[in-house]
């Protein structure tokens, strides 16, 4: 059978080691499904597969020993999928149209978890939306809070839930539950004064762990969401460095406009002779220089007023 391995992968599916055989992905975006799309994933496997299914780091997953001459039967079978979740998808019963844009993962959030400041499978959909399908080589991830239990320092955009803790003092009974919390779980951001609590808004990091700890609610989460941008982690064979801080108490908004814009500028100034046509987006911006790439990623975003940007970025990690 005559294959293009080139049009194999941008229907999603890997070139493996077997010959002859291939592995579906499937794009789960934030990590949640229901429940009923796993015997469909099951029917293929045993169907078209060799029986098992890989659940991948990024959430998604893959159904290995699949034929080449079987890749339309089982885009059939994962049409329904593809439509349930809700995947941007050019062409009906054609399976994913492209695997570029890495599947955007994210933590349980705060449907589920009590330390989680937003919900961050929704907030995944919404990124999934705007940015897929795209050739791109681009791996976004959220987490519910600094915990960053999604590890979203090592991706190409990391969104870290906050709060802005909002204190009420009729409520307070001057225990000190939440300033022993601060101070033993996070950044000492509070502290006791007359018999009331202070918050360092400039040291405070937004974990909500005075919430939490709080027995008569005079610290409640905002009602509005507050996010921390971290930009360009990275793993891999060469180079690997953790992400860094761009914007704290951003926007979803405006975190939102900056993922679409920096497309743009990978546009621009991606080396078209990169192995693959893939170049990481670090790398361009050391080759074009922050202040060129924060140009472009920050062209038409009204961050709120409260934003922090950080005006230069040092990125350290391996060097060979």
């Amino acid at each position: 059978m005559d294959v293009n391995t080139k049009k194999i992968k941008k229907n999603a599916f890997r070139v493996t080691k077997e010959r002859g055989l291939t592995a579906s992905r499937v794009r789960v975006p934030g990590g949640h499904l229901d429940a009923g799309y796993l015997s469909m994933i099951q029917d293929i496997a045993q169907r078209y597969g060799n029986g098992s299914v890989h659940m991948t780091v990024r959430q998604g997953f893959e159904i290995p020993g699949i034929r080449y001459e079987d890749m339309d039967k089982v885009n059939e079978l994962l049409q329904p999928i593809i439509e349930g979740i809700g995947i941007n998808q050019p062409e009906r019963g054609k399976g994913y149209s492209a695997s570029g844009t890495r599947n955007i993962s994210a933590c349980v959030g705060n449907k589920v978890c009590p330390y989680a400041c937003y919900d961050t499978s929704g907030f995944a959909f919404k990124i999934e939306k705007a940015v897929f399908p795209d050739d791109l080589h681009v791996k976004v991830a959220l987490t519910g809070c600094p915990n960053d239990c999604a590890k979203v320092r090592m991706h190409d955009f990391g969104i870290m839930g906050m709060t802005q803790p909002e204190y009420r003092r009729e409520r307070c009974v001057s225990c000190g539950a939440c300033v022993k919390a601060c101070k033993k779980k996070s950044v000492g951001a509070l502290s006791a004064v007359n018999y009331k609590v202070q918050r360092n808004h400039e040291t405070c990091i937004g974990c909500g762990e005075c919430v939490i700890q709080c027995p008569t609610r005079a610290w409640v989460r905002s009602e509005k969401k507050y996010y921390r941008l971290t930009l360009l982690g990275r793993s891999g064979r060469k180079n690997p460095r953790l992400g860094e801080d761009f914007i704290k108490w951003a926007d979803e908004e405006s975190i939102l406009k900056i993922i679409t814009n920096t497309y743009d500028y990978v546009r621009e100034y991606i080396d078209k002779d990169a192995p693959g046509g893939k170049e990481h987006i670090g790398y361009i911006v050391d080759r074009t220089g922050f202040e060129e790439f924060k140009r472009w990623a920050l062209k038409d975003v009204k961050l709120p007023d409260m934003a922090e940007v950080n005006e230069r970025i040092y990125w350290s990690g391996v060097k060979y």
